[in-house]
């Protein structure tokens, strides 16, 4: 396979010049856009290739057709179309050269497009490649989460070969050239594509102090990885140094001599004084470049008397520094939602007015007034699970408290955490942690935490899940946890008698949210018609009494169910109109009506009544039995866990 991206070390040596070509600056910036962001080196861009088009496709046909007599062959060209485009002859020659072709060849291109945006493709590249297959993200998770894995993996690749390219780029123009440059790691690569101007002087200096007879190929002076290493480790060091201090050192010097009577003296700097070069002399056929180069080396490095100060304002008090995300908190980034896009607060639930009250205490209050819970016996809770029956408003109420709060809500599953490689789940568990902590305050939500959380005596459990387990537990309230941490550990499930008896402990306060009672049934019957056009002979008690055994969840079922009904009526009714019209037209109507055209009646849905209300009872049942085993099983545990329970009562059968 052939893969065309002008990019290759081969032909940089031929072609010295040639600057870094535009398609790999755009794929670069396509896929940082769908992957995580890296910190990586800017991308030069260049505006046209410096040869002749016509000799590279001509080079190009002779390795197609020399290698297609023998094997079949792919031809790969990324971003075809700024390839075709780059000049105006390219699209010709490159028409030619698909039409002397022949045999086993296979010409693929490729352009990138951003999602949800729709661009034309050209017509004159549509001639050239007839088949077009659009390739988009998978939307499996577990898919999606390997997809952008590798995404980030191929993009550390290309960024690789791309800032390699460029280092070699500003070599070839200053008359050098490294053939050890791929024993250079990756960061370091990117720092040297990044400022390769500025250390390519300082990298000759130091090879040349270093070496007695250089060598020279083809009038280029051969310098060492090691020597641009170096240079770029001295550059790093003059940069990240102290500047605010070196300037409080020249003050104090300064004043001190002021005192004295005497002229300050010259600050001292970090940086060594230059020493003399060794004389070189380079062959007849070597150029001049890096001799100047060396020359300009030395003011380059010389220390410079700072100027006198007399008030020199104190250093800026530093905020402290949020180390960046590892490999694996940036997998567990998009699970963060910010509170202000939550959208949901506890005025939106109708009912559960004590479970709120309790809630307020146990959270808000906490992260709204840290202060008032500093070590003693107040402390922030770092755990809350809610419990019951399905559909009762438990998720509902976590997002409410996380928006309230204002704080960061990281809603996590067993897709966020499992990975197909051993090991890995226990560090994204730890990953889960670091990042609640850098955008605490921090909720930490687990729905269904029956299925991640069980007991770990249940056979058949896999030996990944106990890991999972005893990492999150450690982390959570263990010996890696910290007390200052503001992270809470929410939890909501239908089926508490399965969480493992270490998970229970950390849950330090157990609420059960029970099937809404008849008076809750009327607020939430309120509640949920409140924005919706009702008769004005509603009457929610009846409604509530009806409803018995119906959890939050099915009255809104039943709502949404009865608000169909006028919507169905009125669609019929249009049909009707819309038959009546047809029939009229066949019948041959008068010609004044149809120059006159019909007023059409404005779309207006009837109130709801309870007619609506009572039909829809009739089609949506309650989905959970209020007097069945696993009502009662909730109940018993609930006296023996929940809010007032007490573990000497009798057990459960399931527990002995």
């Amino acid at each position: 396979m052939t893969d065309v991206k002008l990019r290759s070390s081969e032909s940089m040596s031929n072609l010295p010049k040639l600057r870094r070509n535009a398609s790999t600056s755009s794929d670069m910036s396509s896929l940082a856009s769908q992957g995580p962001s890296t910190n990586t080196a800017p991308l030069r861009r260049a505006s046209s290739w410096t040869f002749d088009e016509k000799i590279l496709v001509q080079a190009l046909y002779k390795v197609l057709h020399s290698v297609s007599k023998k094997y079949p062959i792919v031809l790969y060209i990324r971003d075809v179309e700024k390839f075709l485009h780059k000049s105006p002859k390219m699209y010709l020659l490159f028409e030619k050269l698909l039409n002397k072709l022949e045999g086993p060849v296979l010409v693929l291109g490729s352009r990138i497009v951003e999602m949800d945006v729709d661009e034309e493709l050209d017509d004159r590249l549509t001639v050239l490649f007839p088949y077009n297959i659009e390739i988009k993200p998978p939307e499996n998770e577990n898919h999606l989460v390997s997809w952008n894995s590798q995404l980030e993996e191929d993009m550390k690749m290309i960024q690789f070969q791309d800032n390699r390219n460029h280092i070699l780029e500003v070599l070839a123009e200053n008359d050098l050239e490294c053939d050890d440059l791929g024993s250079i790691c990756l960061s370091d690569t990117i720092g040297l594509s990044k400022y390769i101007e500025e250390i390519v002087v300082s990298a000759v200096s130091y090879h040349l102090m270093n070496n007695r007879e250089p060598e020279y190929r083809n009038g280029k002076l051969v310098i060492s990885a090691k020597s641009l290493s170096h240079a770029l480790e001295i550059f790093q060091e003059n940069k990240m140094s102290d500047k605010d201090s070196l300037k409080l050192e020249v003050t104090a010097d300064a004043l001190k001599a002021a005192e004295k009577g005497t002229a300050p003296t010259a600050a001292k700097s970090e940086t060594k004084p230059a020493t003399l070069l060794p004389p070189v002399r380079p062959p007849a056929a070597a150029s001049a470049a890096p001799a100047a180069a060396a020359a300009a080396a030395a003011p380059a490095v010389e220390s410079k008397p700072a100027p006198e100060k007399k008030d020199s304002p104190p250093p800026a008090a530093k905020a402290p520094e949020v180390p960046p995300d590892n490999e694996f908190e940036k997998r567990i980034r998009p699970e963060v939602i910010p509170a202000n896009e939550i959208g949901v607060s506890f005025d939106d639930i109708g009912a559960l007015d004590d479970i709120k009250e309790s809630l307020h205490e146990l959270v808000m209050l906490p992260l709204r007034r840290p202060d008032l819970f500093k070590g003693g016996l107040l402390k922030p809770c770092r755990g809350i699970l809610l419990f019951g029956p399905p559909g009762t408003g438990k998720t509902m109420l976590a997002k409410a408290i996380a928006n309230e709060a204002q704080a960061s809500f990281i809603n996590v599953s067993m897709s966020t955490i499992t990975s197909k490689w051993f090991g890995e789940d226990e560090k994204n568990v730890r990953a889960l942690f670091t990042l609640a902590a850098k955008v605490s305050p921090t909720i930490i939500f687990v729905d269904e935490v029956d299925s991640m959380l069980g007991q770990r005596n249940r056979a058949g459990e896999h030996e990944a899940m106990r890991k999972i387990k005893n990492e999150f537990m450690t982390h959570w309230d263990g010996l890696l946890s910290r007390p200052d941490q503001r992270i809470l550990v929410l939890a909501a499930t239908n089926r508490p008698f399965d969480l493992d008896e270490a998970i229970i402990r950390r849950f330090e306060r157990r609420i059960m949210v029970g099937l809404p009672s008849m008076e809750s049934r009327e607020l939430i019957m309120t509640r949920l018609l409140s924005k919706e056009k009702v008769d004005e002979g509603l009457d929610f008690k009846e409604l509530a009494t009806m409803t018995e055994g119906y959890s939050g969840s099915d009255l809104k079922n039943l709502c949404t169910t009865a608000a169909y009904r006028p919507v169905r009526e009125l669609i019929q009714k249009e049909r009707k109109k819309e038959l009546e019209k047809l029939k009229r037209e066949k019948g041959g109507a008068p010609s004044d009506s149809t120059k006159k055209k019909e007023k059409e009646e404005p779309i207006i849905l009837r109130p709801l009544n309870m007619t609506d209300l009572k039909e829809a009872k009739n089609q949506v049942a309650a989905s959970f039995a209020a007097e069945g085993a696993i009502m009662g099983e909730l109940r018993q545990w609930n006296e023996l866990y929940g809010e007032g329970g007490s573990r000497k009562k009798q057990q459960l059968t399931y527990f002995l």
